[in-house]
């Protein structure tokens, strides 16, 4: 994903058709080691093609994919018994306990 990840940053930033050394400059500016069969094969998929197209292509299957929505949420609730609604009423009613300040960042910050 990260190969994908650094083609797509080069291509925005208006190189067409990045070489693998835009990838190994881009992926290694975060300190990561590149493998340059991966960089190859990437560059051999995409070249020539026209990322907007293959984005759009993506999200139209992606669409296609169940991904736990309300489609899926109301098939459980089909068949469910009356007993169910009752019990989600009571636990709506019950109140979440406060919390501390000191469990919101377990003892550090995420920039220390």
């Amino acid at each position: 994903m990260r190969y994908v990840a650094a083609y797509l940053l080069a291509a925005l930033s208006g190189n067409n058709s990045p070489s693998a050394d835009d990838l190994k400059k881009i992926i290694g500016s975060v300190g990561i080691d590149c493998e340059a069969d991966k960089i190859t094969k990437i560059i051999g998929e995409l070249k020539g093609k026209n990322l907007e197209e293959l984005i759009t292509k993506g999200q139209e299957k992606l669409a296609s994919v169940p991904s736990g929505g309300p489609a899926a949420a109301a098939a459980p609730a089909a068949g469910a018994s009356a007993a169910a609604p009752a019990e989600a009423k009571k636990e709506e009613k019950k109140k979440p306990e406060p919390e501390s300040e000191s469990d919101d960042d377990m003892g550090f910050g995420l920039f220390d």
